[in-house]
């Protein structure tokens, strides 16, 4: 365990000590807050549009981080030969590729964070058309960054300290501090005038939990990749797996399902159906049989009506899902499950259990992914 923690520490440290780390969780936190201050003529739903905004923003500086992370961590280490040198200690390979992860998670965790207090402000600060924005908030927000990088300054003039790490560690408490100061002691009433009364949104923090379970994953799969991979193909192939993953419903997961769970007897639904003319009237035949409530798709009670004989018979047309998208399915993550936009609006809430859940579902994945990390690694020669 204390080898473990000696390579999960390091790496983390290793990790906020990258200049590339502290630009991204600079940028990424400072661009967060400019979204709040944009005129999106949206119509009343300017805050809408700005936590959309702010959550696609981590998940893609989330993305890069990931890969950039597990490069420098893996990657780097095994092509300089530094890895040899902590394997020769002895240290296992499981261990060590287990403890680099650890240390990769922590440091997104760390970004995440940034970006969630940075979330939480914008949420507050977002106004409508017909609002302004909040100077004085603002003022204080970026200069407790600029105050974060006074400090990274201070103690490598004065006390020889390294500059990123501790502007990355000043961020990480001045920030969350910038957001208490704003939330509680900034007026905001003069910035909206359609009866908006602009708070930070508390729905962040589990919308933001779920985008971080996500980038966890990637992470997981850049370190599978970074094990055989140099930085700009690990780059190229988490890209494709997370616009793969962004379209796994559309693309596979109805191959995957059996055809009658999702087809709909909706005209506009019919004009995109992917099966043929003799699949979808045998399709339309079954659901108008059992739709009892006429909604135009079979709800779980009226599916459990389809008789044995009404199966076989859909299964020997082809509509039982096809075994290859099932894989496929499984394989690439569904990230939609932790895209929790649409939650955030009107009175809708992230339910506890569907957070618990998608752990649950993070954490298979997360042992999957890490098999296979370490079944790349195993045999990898190190030199």
């Amino acid at each position: 365990m204390r080898q473990f923690l000696t390579i999960a520490v390091n790496a983390f440290m290793e990790l906020v000590r990258q200049t590339v780390f502290l630009v991204l969780l600079s940028l990424s936190a400072a661009f967060i807050v400019f979204l709040a201050n944009v005129y999106y003529f949206a119509l009343g739903d300017d805050p809408k549009m700005t936590k959309d905004s702010v959550l696609a923003v981590i998940f893609l500086s989330g993305l890069f981080g990931a890969v950039l992370s597990a490069a420098a961590s893996v990657a780097h280490e095994l092509r300089s030969g530094t890895a040899l040198a902590v394997l020769a200690k002895p240290v296992g390979r499981v261990k060590f590729l287990t403890a680099k992860f650890a240390g990769v998670a922590a440091a997104l965790t760390l970004l995440v964070w940034v970006d969630l207090a940075a979330a939480m402000v914008s949420s507050k600060l977002a106004f409508t058309s017909y609002g302004q924005p909040n100077l004085p908030a603002l003022a204080i927000f970026y200069g407790a960054m600029a105050l974060a990088y006074g400090i990274g300054g201070f103690n490598n003039f004065f006390l020889n300290r390294p500059f990123v790490s501790d502007t990355v560690l000043a961020l990480s408490l001045l920030v969350p501090l910038a957001f208490g100061a704003i939330h509680f002691y900034v007026d905001s009433s003069f910035m909206f005038q359609e009866g908006y009364d602009g708070r930070a949104d508390p729905r962040l923090v589990l919308a933001v939990l779920l985008i971080l379970f996500a980038l966890w994953m990637l992470a997981a799969i850049a370190i599978a990749c970074a094990t055989r991979l140099d930085l700009i193909p690990t780059l190229a192939v988490c890209s494709a797996v997370f616009v793969i993953g962004l379209m796994s419903d559309y693309v596979f997961g109805r191959r995957a399902e059996p055809a009658w769970r999702t087809f709909s007897t909706k005209l506009e639904e019919l004009k995109s159906s992917p099966w043929t003319d003799s699949q979808t009237a045998m399709l339309v035949k079954v659901v108008n049989q059992h739709d009892a409530n006429a909604s135009g798709r079979l709800e779980p009670d009226e599916e459990a009506k389809i008789t044995p004989e009404e199966r076989t018979a859909l299964k020997a047309a082809g509509l039982g899902g096809a075994w290859w998208a099932r894989v496929v399915y499984a394989v690439i993550p569904n990230w939609q499950l932790f895209w929790m936009a649409d939650a955030l609006t009107g009175s809708n809430t992230i339910p506890v259990n569907y957070v618990v859940r998608a752990f649950g579902y993070m954490a298979c994945y997360l042992l999957a992914a890490l098999a296979a990390a370490l079944l790349l690694f195993q045999d990898r020669e190190l030199s």
